[in-house]
């Protein structure tokens, strides 16, 4: 199974349902990647609104 990102909070996992906000709605067609380790004291989670640690998505279609 290929990893899909959520088009509403972009995180990016292998299942039906987003692990993070509970939405189905999935996309195959996405580009680059951030692993976020701590979203409190990322610079970069805070300029994409992330607040929980996970691999997200930059451009998700």
């Amino acid at each position: 199974m290929t990893d899909k990102a959520c088009k509403n909070c972009r995180f990016i996992s292998n299942g039906p349902v987003c692990p993070n906000c509970k939405s189905t709605n999935l996309s195959d067609d996405w580009s680059g990647l951030i692993v976020i380790m701590d979203a409190a004291s990322s610079e970069v989670a805070k300029r994409m609104g992330i607040t929980a640690p996970g691999r997200y998505a930059v451009r998700v279609r």
